[in-house]
């Protein structure tokens, strides 16, 4: 069980940088419990503020919800407290809850509830699903508005009177006025979290809109980068950011964006090329091709030079 209350869990993750770290697996896909500890170990020994097992770039999708508190639990035993360890959740409302309460006997010391499987539902539905996970467990929750499962300010609000766990809204949609309405709505009662793919190519415009931390998959493989990036972004450092998006990230997400799924594959395969073999993605996710990791392998290569001409330029 969790020693942090939702409130410290929440206060925690919204001073730093958050992480979703990849879930390794075998050549029959089967969990890799040994390189995900070797992993969760090198990770939190860089400045991260929170580390989500099993979430979105951890294929939670392509997990068993029997999978997912052990996956929780082998990270919370690695991790050793050194870093808040938050779960994902997700599918129908009753395995939602089956999982977090699986994920809080793990040890999480927070939750992220992603959008139910497939099926579109008005907003009182969706205040239902939320409320059943949020009294199901006594650790925080956070809400994942995307696709499927966006929450209009007044609902928020409403859930946010009837549970006192339900501590972060994590925005996945860009949708800049209905951030905007969403924080000016609730203020300072949840810690809000950028959620976008790719993070980092809209975290200073968040950042004026309160969301003080978001998640970067990139920090799987390039952490020293992903967390000098944070610091510009939380600096306004207008130059260092301009020249990661430039010369590393917007150069990434043109490989990322040529085929569907490439969001996750991407990330596995930046820990392939840094020596960090994580196996394979899950179907129905497909791999990086051999041309397309040598060159995500060639934009690694050339980190160091952009990391010295940030600090020249500082």
């Amino acid at each position: 069980m969790s020693k942090m209350t939702p409130q410290e869990m929440a206060q925690k993750i919204g001073s730093g940088l958050l992480s979703f770290p990849v879930t390794p697996f075998r050549a029959d896909y089967s969990f890799d419990e040994a390189t995900y500890r070797a992993n969760m170990d090198w990770l939190c020994g860089y400045d991260v503020a929170g580390l989500f097992a099993a979430g979105g770039t951890g294929e939670f999708f392509s997990l068993t919800p029997t999978e997912v508190p052990e996956v929780v639990k082998v990270a919370v035993e690695e991790t050793k407290g050194r870093v808040p360890v938050l779960a994902g959740t997700g599918y129908g409302t009753a395995i939602a809850r089956e999982i977090a309460i699986g994920a809080e006997k793990a040890g999480a010391d927070g939750l992220l509830l992603l959008p139910p499987y497939l099926t579109h539902a008005e907003q009182d539905g969706l205040a239902a699903h939320v409320e059943a996970v949020c009294a199901a467990v006594k650790i925080g929750v956070i809400v994942y508005n995307r696709d499927n499962a966006i929450l209009q300010p007044d609902t928020l609000a409403r859930l946010a009177e009837r549970c006192p766990n339900l501590v972060g809204y994590k925005d996945g949609i860009g949708d800049i006025e209905l951030m905007t309405r969403v924080y000016t709505k609730l203020g300072d009662r949840l810690t809000y979290v950028g959620g976008l793919p790719t993070a980092e190519t809209f975290a200073l415009p968040y950042l004026d809109m309160g969301v003080t931390t978001y998640s970067s998959a990139v920090f799987n493989f390039v952490p020293e980068f992903a967390t000098n990036f944070y610091a510009a972004v939380r600096k306004r450092d207008h130059a260092t950011i301009h020249a990661g998006l430039k010369d590393f990230i917007l150069p990434l997400i043109a490989i990322r964006n040529r085929k569907k799924g490439y969001a996750v594959s991407i990330i596995k395969a930046g820990m392939k090329v840094i020596g960090r073999d994580s196996g394979p993605v899950r179907p129905p996710l497909t791999d990086l091709t051999e041309q397309e990791i040598a060159e995500l392998a060639a934009l690694v290569k050339n980190l160091p030079a952009i990391r010295s001409t940030q600090q020249a330029a500082e």
